[in-house]
C-alpha cells in the first residue's frame, strides 16, 4: 500500500516540512502492519532508523480519524529522560490536530496531571513505576482514563525483556486493560532485538493477539570499531612487540599528555576526547566517579579548562540534565562519563565516538552504547579500552588470561558472525514480583476473597510457572506475617505491616535498591549514595571528592564541602547476567588465530600472549588443569546462572566424594580448588551427580535464604529458596555443560 497517502494531511505536512524525500524502510513496513492488521506490532531497527516515527505517524493517523473518548495511547518508556526527550517530538507532531501529550513521571508538575484526569484525551507518556502508582492512587480513575484505549507502545522493549520490571510493566499492561474494559494493541519498538519471534511473543502475552514483527530490509552497517589494551603501568604489550598490523587512521597518532604515573588507558581517553563530544561508559557506578575523578585531575595536571561531566542513576536530577542538555549543544566538546543510563535512546545529538572500559556484560548493552553515536548521517564509532594489572611473577594461570578483553572480542564477534542478542529470559519463578502485584492489587481495589484476589493475580501471564499451591503458601504467610489482615467478612486486606511497605513511594519500583543517603554541599543536592563513612571522611559524588560534615541517618541526609584530591566511590553491588553464548565464544577466541580488524597494537599483542598461555596450559583441550600439588582450576564456559548452579552441585553434591576444599572462583570464568581425586575420578564423579535426578533445592545450603530480589524479604523462606533453585539457578544448561567438560575431559 501507498502507506504516505494513508496518513493524516497533518503527518504529510510535518514530513514536507522535515524536507524527507521518502519514508524509510521501517516507516513503510510500520504503517502497512498497523493499518492493515489489529495485531501487535514488534518494530526492530538501528538506533536513529525512526522507530518512534515509524509507529506513532499511524497510531495519530488513526487516532485523528476516529478521535478515543479516553487517553487513545499510552507510551511506556523504562527512563523519565527518554519520556522528555520524546515528549518535544510528540509535542510537535500533535500540535494542528491538537492531540494532547502528556508526561506522568515524578518530575512532571501535578497541575498537568490534574489537567490530564479531567479530561483525558490524546498521548500518555509514563515510566513502569508512575503506572504503578497511577494504578494505586487513581484506581477509580483508570476506566474514564483508559476506557477507550487504542494502542500502547512499549519504548526500548528489550530493556523488559530480561528482568522482574519487564514482568511488572506486562502485569500492569494486563491489569489496567481489566480494570478500564479495554483491549488496546501493543506496539514494541527496540534496536536490538535477536530472535524476534521469542520478543514478539513475550510482548503479546497476555493480549490475546499475535504479534507482526515486519521485515525491514537490512541495510549495510558500517562501524568504526577500535579495542586497545592497557596495563595499569608504564610497560605495555605491545611495545617491543613484532606486529606488522598497521594501526587504522582514524585513531591518530599516539599522544599521552596526562600527568606521569597516570593510568595509561585513561590517559589515552583523555587525549582522544579532547576537542570533540563522547561518552565514556563503565560497567558500575563507582567506577564511573573514578573514572571522572581521574580524567579532571588530568585537566588540572595540564592547566586545560574542566571538559568531563558526569550521568548516572545515583546523581540528582539537576546534575543529569546538565549533563544531557550539553550533550544536545551541537556547539559543546564536553565528553560525558555514563553508566546504563544514557545506554537507551536519548536523542543526544551529534556524538562523535563512545569509548567503552572494559567489555559491557551483554551483546544487547554493547549494541546500544554502540548506537549512541552515529546520529547526523555519520557511522557509529566506539573505542573500547581494557585495562588490567600486570599479573605477579607468581600469579596462577586463571589470572594471566585477560578475561575482560575476550569477553569483549566475544560479544562483537557473536553478532557479527550471527547477529545474537540476548533472548528474552524465560523460566524463572518471580515469587517477589508475585508479592509485589498481589499487594498493588490489594491496596488499589480494596478488600478481594482469596479467591477473587488469586483470580486478579494468578492468572497475569507472567505468573504462568506459579502454581496455586505456592500462592496458598505466599497468602498464609503474608497473614502471619501482618503484611495482610482478614476481615470479619472472611475478605483479604493489606495489613498494618503490608500497609508500611506500600505505603511508600520506593513500592513502585521493583528493582532492589540500596539504602540510600542524599548528598547535600549548601543548598546544592548532589545525589545519592549508600553506607556513609563517618564525619571527616571523604566521598566521591558527581566525578568531585567531598568531606563529610554531617550525618543525618534519621533523615538519610550526608552534608559535605567539595576539596581536592580522588577517593572510591561506592554505590552497591553490580552483578553481570552474562549469557552462556559470550563464554562459549570467548573460548573461540583463545582457541583460533584469527585476526581482528578492530584490535590496536597492545590489544592484538596481549590476545596473542593470552593464547599463548592458554594452548601451553592445555586449558582449551581440557576444562581441568592441574595448578600444582592437589589444586585445580576449571574452565566451564558457561553462563553466570549455570555457572552459579555448577559451584554448588560440586560444593553440595560432589564435595565429600572428591575431598574438595578450599573452593574459590571468579564467576562466570573459573573456579579453583583442591582435591583428593586424579582427574579422571572428577569427571566421573561429576557426570554421575550431575545426571542423577536431584530436587532444585538440593542445591540450597542448609538455612540459606537466598535473598536475590528486591521483596524476598517478605516472603516466606520455602518460596524464597524454591524461586532461586528452580527460577535462578540453571541447572538445564549447567547439566549441557557439565556433559561437554566430561567429554572433552575423558577424550583427551
Amino acid at each position: 500500500m501507498d502507506v504516505f497517502s494513508r496518513y493524516a494531511p497533518f503527518i504529510q505536512d510535518y514530513i514536507y516540512s522535515q524536507g524527507w524525500q521518502s519514508l524509510r524502510g521501517i516507516q513503510q513496513a510500520a504503517g502497512e502492519a498497523i493499518f492493515n492488521s489489529d495485531d501487535n506490532v514488534l518494530l526492530s531497527a538501528p538506533t536513529a532508523s525512526g522507530k518512534t516515527e515509524a509507529a506513532f505517524f499511524p497510531i495519530l493517523t488513526l487516532l485523528d480519524e476516529h478521535p478515543a473518548d479516553s487517553v487513545g495511547c499510552l507510551y511506556i518508556a523504562p527512563l523519565k529522560a527518554l519520556i522528555n526527550d520524546q515528549y518535544g517530538r510528540l509535542c510537535e507532531l500533535c500540535r494542528e490536530p491538537h492531540i494532547p501529550v502528556t508526561r506522568w513521571h515524578g518530575d512532571v508538575a501535578q497541575s498537568q496531571k490534574r489537567k490530564l484526569l479531567r479530561k483525558p484525551r490524546g498521548v500518555l507518556q509514563i515510566t513502569p513505576e508512575s503506572l504503578e502508582s497511577l494504578m494505586i492512587n487513581k484506581h477509580m480513575d483508570i476506566p474514564s482514563l483508559f476506557g477507550d484505549l487504542r494502542f500502547i507502545v512499549i519504548d526500548e522493549v528489550h530493556s523488559f525483556l530480561r528482568s522482574d520490571r519487564g514482568g511488572q510493566t506486562f502485569c500492569l499492561i494486563q491489569r489496567l486493560a481489566r480494570v478500564a474494559g479495554c483491549r488496546p494493541r501493543r506496539i514494541g519498538l527496540s534496536a536490538t532485538i535477536g530472535d524476534p519471534t521469542a520478543a514478539g511473543k513475550f510482548l503479546s502475552a497476555g493480549s490475546g493477539r499475535k504479534t507482526l514483527v515486519p521485515k525491514v530490509k537490512d541495510t549495510h552497517e558500517v562501524w568504526r570499531l577500535s579495542m586497545e589494551h592497557f596495563y595499569k603501568d608504564p610497560v605495555q604489550a605491545g611495545d617491543n612487540a613484532n606486529i606488522t598490523k598497521t594501526v587504522q587512521p582514524m585513531l591518530g597518532p599516539k599522544t599521552d599528555k596526562a600527568p606521569q604515573m597516570a593510568d595509561p588507558g585513561l590517559a589515552y581517553i583523555f587525549e582522544h576526547t579532547r576537542g570533540k563530544k563522547c561518552l565514556v561508559f563503565t560497567n558500575s557506578r563507582e567506577e564511573c566517579e573514578a573514572v571522572c575523578q581521574a580524567l579532571r585531575s588530568y585537566c588540572e595536571a595540564n592547566h586545560e579548562p574542566d571538559r568531563f561531566m558526569i550521568h548516572h542513576g545515583n546523581l540528582s536530577t539537576a546534575f543529569r540534565q546538565t549533563a544531557e542538555e550539553a550533550m544536545k549543544d551541537e556547539d559543546s566538546m564536553m565528553t560525558t562519563c555514563a553508566t546504563a543510563t544514557l545506554e537507551l535512546g536519548i536523542d543526544i545529538g551529534r556524538l562523535e565516538r563512545a569509548f567503552q572500559i572494559d567489555a559491557p556484560f551483554t551483546v544487547t548493552g554493547f549494541l546500544q552504547r554502540l548506537g549512541r553515536t552515529g546520529r547526523r548521517g555519520n557511522p557509529p564509532e566506539m573505542w573500547l579500552v581494557m585495562r588490567e594489572e600486570h599479573p605477579e611473577s607468581r600469579a596462577m594461570l586463571p589470572e594471566l588470561i585477560p578475561w575482560p578483553l575476550i569477553q569483549g572480542i566475544a560479544i562483537i564477534q557473536l553478532y557479527l558472525e550471527d547477529r545474537f542478542v540476548e533472548p528474552p529470559r524465560t523460566g524463572r519463578r518471580p515469587y517477589s514480583l508475585l508479592y509485589h502485584q498481589t499487594m498493588s492489587t490489594l491496596a488499589a481495589g480494596g478488600e478481594m476473597t482469596p479467591a477473587e484476589l488469586a483470580s486478579k493475580v494468578l492468572t497475569l501471564s507472567y505468573f504462568h510457572n506459579i502454581t496455586a499451591d505456592d500462592y496458598k503458601v505466599l497468602l498464609r504467610h503474608l497473614l502471619k506475617t501482618d503484611q495482610l489482615e482478614r476481615t470479619e467478612n472472611g475478605g483479604l486486606i493489606v495489613g498494618l505491616a503490608g500497609e508500611r511497605v506500600t505505603n511508600n513511594f520506593k513500592f513502585y519500583a521493583v528493582f532492589a535498591e540500596n539504602e540510600e543517603y542524599s548528598v547535600h554541599s549548601g543548598s546544592e543536592e548532589l545525589g545519592t549514595i549508600v553506607k556513609p563513612p563517618p564525619v571527616g571522611d571523604k566521598i566521591a559524588i558527581a566525578g568531585r571528592v567531598w568531606v563529610v560534615e554531617d550525618v543525618d541517618r534519621k533523615h538519610h541526609q550526608v552534608y559535605a564541602h567539595q576539596v581536592k584530591g580522588r577517593v572510591p566511590a561506592y554505590f552497591g553491588d553490580v552483578p553481570g547476567d552474562i549469557h552462556p553464548r559470550i563464554l562459549e565464544r570467548m573460548r573461540k577466541v583463545l582457541v583460533e588465530s584469527q585476526d581482528y580488524p578492530y584490535l590496536m597494537k597492545n590489544a592484538t599483542a596481549r590476545l596473542r600472549d593470552a593464547r599463548a598461555t592458554a594452548q601451553a596450559s592445555g586449558m582449551l583441550e581440557k576444562p581441568l588443569i592441574n595448578l600444582g600439588g592437589k589444586m585445580w582450576c576449571l574452565f566451564p564456559w558457561t553462563g553466570t546462572y549455570a555457572f552459579l548452579a555448577l559451584e554448588r552441585l560440586l560444593r553440595l553434591k560432589c564435595a565429600k566424594r572428591l575431598g574438595l576444599r578450599g573452593f574459590n572462583s571468579v564467576r562466570p570464568y573459573f573456579m579453583e580448588f583442591s582435591m583428593d581425586v586424579g582427574e579422571k575420578e572428577f569427571y566421573q564423579i561429576l557426570a554421575e551427580e550431575a545426571d542423577k535426578d536431584f530436587d532444585p533445592l538440593d542445591l540450597v545450603f542448609d538455612g540459606e535464604v537466598p535473598d536475590f530480589d528486591k521483596y524476598d524479604k517478605y516472603l516466606p523462606d520455602e518460596l524464597v529458596q524454591k524461586g532461586f533453585a528452580t527460577g535462578v539457578l540453571d541447572i538445564q544448561t549447567m547439566r549441557q555443560c557439565v556433559h561437554k567438560l566430561v567429554e572433552l575431559g575423558l577424550h583427551q
